[in-house]
């Protein structure tokens, strides 16, 4: 069994988040040009694609039947998360949807300890509470900065339906990376979300114009990239020792916002991302990676 330096999980977490945050700029544009649906499927496909020729070229075997079943709830799951993050992203800031997203490192870190049997340590949860501070003081701003319409309101509605679904996709994520590779466990995530929004073709899609075909196609690179360096850390980490990482993805989607969608950052903005760095930093330093199998 070869030990991991605890660094490299965070490193290669860090990184993960930052292709994901990327992603989700491309998919803003993309979803905003021709409807999530049509955006979602296109980008399952091509990155199904690519990681299966990959998966199999790489002597992939086909899964047992309990991997299996893992793979398609989390490909479930992974489909109504995504669909619900990205119809809310299309009605509200990146940087503040991000904000109201990052309830789910919080509830992840418990349900860690319910499923997978991890003892909560002190770091973590005075992680999350000045994570869930920074947060709080950015959402309550940017929500009380403009006018709550209709659009707004089932923007971040469904942008809190997206962040308790991806606190489970955590935990799922931890699970399967023990059971499979980082390649496999790309491969069968996109196939299962392209099972999952397949049946609605008729009635949702919409051809993407020539540019939201290139925005896709930069999205299921990126995401490619992002979920198997995200398997890889999971893999030799404990879920509460990268999850407040997660909050690092606030940082991309602010410069994200601005540079893409003219969204401009605020004092409160940067007072409650300081706490969230903050909280990132108390929260890695204790917890050690575990050995990879």
């Amino acid at each position: 069994m070869a030990r991991h330096h605890r660094l490299l999980p965070i490193l290669a977490t860090v990184l993960g988040i930052a292709l994901f945050s990327i992603m989700d700029a491309f998919m803003k544009r993309a979803s905003i040009g021709g409807g999530v649906y049509s955006a979602m499927l296109l980008r399952s496909v091509m990155a199904g694609i690519a990681t299966a020729l990959l998966w199999r070229a790489g002597g992939g075997r086909w899964p047992t039947s309990p991997v299996l079943k893992l793979h398609a709830l989390r490909g479930f799951i992974c489909c109504i998360m995504a669909a619900s993050f990205f119809y809310g992203l299309v009605r509200t800031p990146m940087a503040q949807g991000m904000a109201l997203s990052f309830i789910a490192p919080l509830i992840a870190l418990y349900l860690a300890a319910v499923l997978l049997g991890e003892q909560i340590r002190r770091e973590a949860i005075i992680a999350s509470v000045l994570c869930f501070a920074g947060v709080l003081i950015i959402a309550a701003e940017r929500i009380s900065s403009a006018p709550m319409g209709a659009e707004a309101a089932k923007g971040i509605a469904a942008v809190l339906l997206s962040a308790v679904l991806y606190a489970w996709n955590i935990i799922l994520q931890r699970q399967q990376a023990q059971l499979a590779s980082p390649i496999e466990v790309t491969a069968f995530q996109n196939f299962f979300v392209f099972l999952t929004l397949l049946p609605f073709l008729p009635w949702l899609w919409q051809m993407p114009s020539a540019a939201g075909i290139a925005d896709i196609t930069g999205a299921a690179l990126l995401a490619t990239g992002a979920l198997m360096l995200l398997s890889w850390a999971y893999a030799r980490a404990e879920a509460q020792a990268l999850v407040p990482i997660e909050y690092t993805a606030f940082i991309w989607a602010a410069l994200m916002g601005w540079l893409w969608f003219d969204e401009g950052l605020t004092v409160g903005t940067l007072g409650g991302l300081a706490l969230i760095l903050i909280g990132c930093w108390i929260g890695t330093r204790g917890p050690k990676a575990v050995a990879a199998t």
